[in-house]
């Protein structure tokens, strides 16, 4: 008689977990569904679950550079994008780990800062790649120019192309990159006013190395 009543509550406790967690599934599609139309941005955090491994279920920052990792898909594009887009994405990468297509979810979880106000950020980033004295991510203010970039960065380096500095600017919404290209004996000399470009978070400064006899 207790074995009985231990199986019978055992099954209630899994009935009662399964339920769970298919109630779950369903209020986070019906988010997701609601949130069809709005176009993901960077610093939003997104939860992803998968029905079929909850192991992978998780709640996922979309990174600068509009990013988002999920274990066993690597990183899929969100910024620009519909939660639709990145659900087929990432159930499309998932899907070489299971016997069948997998069930995945995708919602807004919260929204970045940048899309929940217009407040500025402390300081935005910079990328350095290339000849500069201190390559790697710098973070200055908001406002800092190319020349004022230039002077953070410590200068070049013997090997630096100084009259092929580029600036490749990534438009988050469509993907696209602009390169754009400036020469500094000139911006010292007087006769170029890109030294005063206004720097963007996310912006990259490639100084390539010079060419023979350059």
């Amino acid at each position: 008689m207790a074995e009985a009543k231990r199986d019978k509550d055992e099954a209630m406790a899994i009935f009662t977990k399964f339920f769970a967690a298919l109630t779950a599934v369903v209020l986070l599609a019906t988010g997701a569904a609601a949130q069809d139309g709005y176009r993901i941005t960077a610093g939003d955090v997104l939860r992803i679950e998968v029905l079929e491994d909850p192991n992978l279920n998780r709640s996922s920052l979309v990174t600068p550079d509009g990013q988002v990792a999920v274990p066993l898909a690597g990183t899929v594009r969100a910024s620009g994008r519909t939660v639709a887009q990145v659900r087929t994405d990432v159930a499309a990468k998932l899907a070489v780990n299971f016997a069948n297509p997998p069930t995945v979810f995708v919602a807004v979880e919260s929204l970045g800062a940048a899309t929940a106000g217009p407040a500025t950020p402390a300081t935005i980033d910079i990328y350095l790649v290339g000849e500069a004295n201190k390559p790697g991510m710098l973070s200055v203010a908001p406002g800092t120019t190319l020349l004022q970039m230039i002077g953070e960065m410590g200068g070049f380096t013997k090997f630096a192309a100084k009259k092929r500095v580029q600036l490749r600017r990534t438009d988050r919404k469509s993907g696209k990159e602009t390169v754009y290209q400036f020469s500094y004996p000139d911006i010292v000399a007087g006769t170029s006013a890109g030294g005063n470009t206004v720097l963007r978070d996310g912006d990259v400064i490639l100084i390539p190395q010079r060419r023979l006899f350059e």
